[in-house]
């Protein structure tokens, strides 16, 4: 106001009112370039008020009401250029106040372009009077850049233009200046502060924590490896030392017993020893959780997490002893062991899986349907190892795949029962555990760190930190890998552990997610007797918790055969010769007129057998392509159509029944050269369609577990690719 040359009641008068602004504003909100005619600009009426610069005063100022937003007031008197500080657009005869950061001084005609500087409008052709005014327009930086104040100056008011003083900088429409950073110099008129030595600051700074974690990584990592070892192996010094003195106390208590008991008869004194035992055992198991401190038994009373490690470790190594001590109680009856374990012991209860199959077939898709597994029936019952033996080709591999929904470009008909439901295999993938015949682990992690990650990835999300360690802890003790925990699995170009640790790597990694079926692909190929031993006793934990056990395996020891519980003989063409208890199979083939000869391990002459390499007494009358035949009249079951003839070479005519014969199957059809190629279209759209529904078809989940989302996977796989 101070640089207008009218009065103060003169200025007020040439002010745009409501009307006004209103009418400039939704023009400039729309994006039009030209205003509407109004009552003082129009075709009739063009006073030089409505030219760009320019302004009038009103006409009748008492009558004039300056909030309505309605009517525009008439102003055409006394028309004079704009005041600096205002801008007076083309079209309107007021004046409306430039907002801060701009500047808008009395233009100057510029007499080889006739234009107003600083701004762009020319003077009217035919008003000889007419002179540049002041600012013609305010808008977006894009618009009317030349109403700004200039990058290096800062405007205080929209009439002073100050240059920027050097120390500081002044960007495009500032109204102060401001001071640079330390360590950067800013010459006088500076629009940009240049930063660029804060950040070669930062990039040397960045490279050099780099280096840093680089270098000391490692070390702090062994720091902390070692600490965490030393929690362990003091933690289980802790819980031996503390089931030794339990054990002294029980054999004294043994001892006074027996001293007491000396007047009772034999079997009587028997069954009181037996059941001091049992108690003694039980109560040792339970006195292992006095490793703990009394705050952490609280905290796991009530559910809750402990974090300390040597908390953890003294909470899993007192679980593992107390393992131990009840797996000792084995030589007293089965039912016994699970009732003082469901009594005493604090076991995670896992979902069993019983897994019952008939007339099960596996059939190649395609031409010839070749079949690989053929009218298999039977049961596997959940707390037993089921062992699956017969000579190579026999479908062991293929009949285990069949159970697990892996057997993929093949046709597979008859019916698996989960439960007793027939309910499909893939709904309860997260409690079965796979382990192929060729290892998964990864070469370039530890042991400790493979068995980390499949537990992390696949145990309940919701599990908590003590049970996951005692849960890795107690597989890394089982398979007998204490040693080798800390050491890398290896490559083939970088050497690590031996093939028989591996192996038992491999299983740990199905074993940490706690299946309720476990499946295993010869497991024990490689190994030497004392390590497929060590991995039979592992497994026969598992089954002491109501795990499932399947397992392909060649030629076991007789030690390790009689640590099975069930066996599955297969003949070549996938057809059962036996499917029953391990202490019964020598009874039967004897029944048969199939004797096991002295100092013969008995699996590897029922192999011999199948594969036709041992002569078979002909008084019998039985031979190798009959005992499957056998087994199915032995058992009642159906007999397909191409074996009735052995079957009718082993029995009288009218001894057998009609029910075992089954004539369902046809024979195979002969084909012409279209229907071959027609045939092999359908098998290749079905082997795609399995592979499809197997990758990207979800079924129903009835395991009842809840493993961690895609994205804390992803964060345990990045942790695992850092690891490398």
């Amino acid at each position: 106001m101070n640089f207008c040359h009218y009065s103060a009641e003169d200025v007020i008068g040439r002010v745009c009112y409501a009307a006004e602004l209103k009418d400039y504003f939704e023009r400039f909100f729309s994006g039009s370039r030209y205003l509407k005619p109004n009552r003082n600009c129009n075709i009739t009426s063009r006073v030089s008020g409505c030219e760009p610069g320019w302004a009038c005063a009103v006409s009748v100022p008492e009558d004039v009401d300056m909030k309505d937003f309605v009517n525009i007031p008439a102003r055409t008197d006394d028309c004079q250029p704009c005041c600096e500080g205002f801008f007076c657009p083309k079209g309107l005869t007021c004046m409306i106040p430039c907002p801060l950061g701009a500047y808008c001084p009395t233009a100057t005609l510029d007499t080889d372009t006739g234009i107003c500087k600083p701004y762009s409008y020319q003077l009217p052709p035919g008003m000889p009077n007419h002179t540049c005014g002041g600012a013609n327009i305010w808008a977006d930086i894009l618009t009317s850049r030349d109403l700004f104040c200039s990058s290096g100056s800062y405007c205080p008011t929209s009439t002073q233009k100050i240059p920027c003083s050097s120390g500081h900088y002044c960007r495009t429409g500032s109204t102060s200046e401001k001071a640079c950073y330390n360590l950067i110099s800013c010459n006088e008129g500076s629009s940009t502060q240049h930063i660029q030595a804060y950040g070669a600051m930062l990039i040397a700074a960045i490279f050099t924590i780099l280096l840093i974690i680089y270098n000391c990584s490692d070390q702090v990592l062994t720091i902390r490896e070692r600490r965490r070892a030393k929690y362990r192996e003091a933690a289980s010094r802790r819980a031996k030392e503390r089931v030794k003195a339990d054990e002294r106390t029980m054999e004294l208590s043994t001892l006074h017993q027996s001293s007491e008991d000396v007047d009772y008869n034999d079997s009587g004194t028997s069954n009181a020893s037996q059941e001091n035992i049992l108690k003694l055992r039980s109560q040792t198991c339970n006195n292992t959780d006095d490793n703990l401190d009394h705050s952490s038994k609280k905290r796991l009373q009530k559910g809750k997490q402990i974090h300390t490690h040597s908390e953890i470790f003294n909470y899993a190594y007192s679980q593992i002893e107390k393992e131990k001590a009840m797996q000792e109680i084995q030589s007293l009856s089965f039912s016994e062991v699970t009732t003082t374990m469901a009594v005493n012991a604090e076991t995670r209860r896992r979902p069993t899986i019983e897994v019952s199959f008939q007339d099960l077939t596996v059939t190649l898709k395609g031409k010839g349907r070749r079949h690989l597994l053929r009218c298999v029936t039977g049961k596997m019952m959940p707390g037993r190892i089921t062992a699956v033996m017969g000579p190579s080709g026999a479908g062991k591999t293929m009949f285990l795949s069949a159970l697990a929904g892996k057997a993929h470009g093949c046709k597979i008909t008859g019916s698996i029962l989960i439960n007793g439901k027939p309910d499909s295999i893939h709904s309860y993938k997260r409690i079965i555990g796979f382990v192929p015949q060729d290892d998964v682990v990864h070469g370039n992690l530890t042991v400790e760190e493979n068995l980390w990650f499949s537990a992390n990835c696949r145990l309940p999300a919701n599990m908590l930190k003590q049970d996951r360690v005692l849960v890795v802890e107690r597989v890394i003790e089982c398979l007998g890998l204490q040693t080798v925990r800390n050491s890398l699995v290896g490559t083939v170009e970088k050497r690590g552990i031996s093939g028989g640790q591996r192996k038992r790597v491999n299983v740990g990694l199905e074993m940490v997610m706690e299946p309720s079926l476990l499946i295993l692909d010869e497991p024990t190929s490689g190994l030497d007797s004392s390590s497929s031993q060590l991995l039979l006793r592992a497994l026969r934990r598992e089954t002491l918790e109501g795990v499932n056990v399947s397992m392909v395996v060649h030629q076991p020891s007789y030690l390790l055969f009689q640590m099975f519980d069930d066996l599955v003989l297969l003949a070549k063409g996938g057809l059962t010769v036996y499917h029953g208890s391990v202490r019964e199979v020598e009874e039967y083939f004897s029944e048969i007129g199939i004797n096991v000869p002295d100092r013969v391990n008995p699996p590897d002459y029922f192999i011999d057998v199948l594969e036709g390499m041992v002569k078979l007494n002909t008084s019998s009358g039985v031979t190798c392509e009959q005992l499957p035949v056998r087994w199915m009249l032995h058992k009642g079951y159906h007999v397909p159509p191409d074996m009735h003839a052995n079957a009718a070479a082993m029995f009288p005519e009218g001894q057998l029944s009609s029910n075992v014969l089954n004539d369902n199957e046809g024979a195979a059809e002969d084909h012409s050269f279209v229907g071959e190629i027609w045939e092999y279209v359908k098998s290749n759209v079905k082997v795609r369609s399995d592979v499809i529904r197997h990758n990207f078809l979800r079924t129903k989940d009835l395991s009842n577990r809840s493993t961690p989302g895609i994205l804390v996977q992803y964060r345990y796989f990045l942790g695992r690719y850092v690891s490398c």
